[in-house]
C-alpha cells in the first residue's frame, strides 16, 4: 500500500525514512509533471520519454542524497534538467538553429523590431488559454524559445516553482531569473497574439 502524503515533504521524508510503497507515491505524483516538463524542453515525445525515465531512476538511485526535504520538488527537476540538456545535445530531433528573442518580436514595416509591453502572462483570457489550438501553439512558442528562457518559463509558470528555487535549479541569480521569466513572457504572448489576429472569432464573445 503507498504511503498516504498530502505534502512534497511528507513524500520525501516517506522515501528518505524507505516507508513501503514510497517510491510508488513518488513515481505516481511526478511521472506527469516530469513528462510535460520534458517534452516542452527537448521538443520530441521520444526524447520526453527517455529523460523522464533517466530522471525517475536517478531520483530512486539517489534519494540519500536528497538534504532538505521541503525542496524535493526543485531537487527533482534540478536532475530533470540536466538530462534534458545532455539528451538535447545529442539528439537527432535537435534543431540546427534557436530562434532568438529579436525573431518573435513583432516588426515594424522597414523591418526594425519594436518592442511590446505586455504586463503580465496571466494577462490572456481565459477562454483563449482554454482553446485546444491555442494550447497548442502555445506549446510550439515554448519548444521554439532559446533554451535559457524556455527553462525559465517552464520552472517558474508551468511548474509553479519560486524564482529562489528556479535560480537554483539553474544556478543563476534571482535578477536573471526575472529578467528571462520577463523575456520569455513577452515573446510568447506575441507568438499567441500574432496567432489570434488572424484567427477568426477567437476574441468574439
Amino acid at each position: 500500500m503507498n504511503p498516504v502524503v498530502t505534502s512534497d515533504p511528507e513524500l520525501a521524508r516517506a522515501l528518505l525514512n524507505g516507508e513501503a510503497g514510497a517510491f510508488d507515491a513518488f513515481v505516481s505524483a511526478y511521472r506527469g509533471k516530469l513528462f510535460n516538463y520534458t517534452f516542452l524542453m527537448c521538443g520530441q515525445r521520444e526524447d520526453a520519454e527517455e529523460v523522464a525515465q533517466e530522471t525517475l531512476l536517478k531520483v530512486f538511485e539517489s534519494f540519500d542524497q536528497l538534504r532538505e526535504p521541503d525542496r524535493l520538488k526543485s531537487w527533482v527537476f534540478r536532475i530533470a534538467k540536466n538530462f534534458c540538456l545532455m539528451k538535447r545535445r545529442k539528439s537527432v530531433f535537435a534543431p540546427e538553429v534557436e530562434l532568438s528573442l529579436d525573431e518573435l518580436k513583432p516588426a515594424r514595416a522597414d523591418g526594425d523590431a519594436i518592442a511590446i509591453d505586455i504586463a503580465d502572462w496571466s494577462a490572456l483570457p481565459e477562454h483563449a488559454a482554454a482553446n485546444a489550438e491555442l494550447r497548442e501553439v502555445l506549446a510550439a512558442a515554448v519548444r521554439d524559445l532559446p533554451e535559457m528562457y524556455r527553462s525559465v518559463f517552464l520552472l517558474r509558470d508551468v511548474e509553479e516553482l519560486s524564482t529562489e528555487e528556479t535560480a537554483q535549479i539553474l544556478d543563476v541569480s534571482l535578477d536573471v531569473i526575472k529578467t528571462r521569466l520577463h523575456r520569455a513572457r513577452l515573446a510568447l504572448r506575441q507568438k499567441l497574439d500574432q496567432h489570434l489576429r488572424t484567427s477568426k472569432g477567437v476574441y468574439a464573445g
